[in-house]
């Protein structure tokens, strides 16, 4: 949690800059097929249209980024990066003539890679990180597809591709938990208040004789 907030924190103000000193920072967003524009596949995360586009990606963040490195520690950072880079190339690569920012395209990422690894892992911490995420954000789905055009649905689909290809290449990396076994499932296993209960009648019995 202090790394999503941590970031979070950077890019809040990043945007009061943006806002209160009247600079068009969302400039430096990615730029489809122009040189330029290749500085915004790194910058692209912190810009934000407005404050309602900077808030609709808050409290996602927060929750993932969390689930991220509580979940896969060894390869949380690998992921994001991994997430960023490549969803940000994608959208440089093949997305509209338009200026592209904001933080969605790598929410829409971590929210496919929690839930993708959950499945693919089936511990029962993956698979209940999975079912969290799912069911906070699993509408990001519908946003992958063309709807709005004032919204980057290329940022989307291709912050969920990087974030299956994420799930996939590191599946394994981060050791499952090893799953718990009560003595009533051992096969030999007897139980004392079995015993107690099951003399139960006889005492009765005696006492009604």
């Amino acid at each position: 949690m202090i790394i999503s907030l941590c970031l979070l924190a950077i890019l809040w103000l990043v945007h009061g800059y943006a806002y209160f000193f009247d600079s068009w920072l969302w400039l430096h967003g990615i730029n489809p097929r122009e040189a330029s524009g290749l500085w915004g596949i790194i910058f692209t995360p912190f810009l934000h249209g407005d404050w309602s586009h900077l808030a609709a990606n808050t409290a996602p963040l927060v929750v993932m980024i969390t689930m991220l490195f509580y979940g896969y520690p060894k390869s949380a950072i690998k992921s994001l990066i991994g997430i960023w880079l490549i969803s940000g190339l994608l959208t440089w690569l093949f997305a509209r003539g338009n200026i592209h920012i904001g933080f969605s395209g790598i929410n829409h990422g971590l929210m496919f890679f929690l839930f993708t690894i959950g499945v693919l892992r089936r511990d029962h911490r993956s698979i209940a990180i999975a079912m969290i995420v799912f069911f906070l954000y699993g509408g990001m789905i519908w946003s992958v597809f063309p709807n709005d055009p004032d919204i980057s649905f290329e940022l989307h689909a291709f912050g969920s591709v990087s974030g299956i290809l994420m799930a996939f290449l590191f599946r394994s990396s981060d050791h499952k938990l090893e799953a718990k076994k009560y003595d009533w499932e051992d096969p030999n296993y007897h139980s004392e208040a079995e015993d107690e209960i099951g003399d139960s009648w006889k005492v009765d019995t005696e006492e009604e004789r």
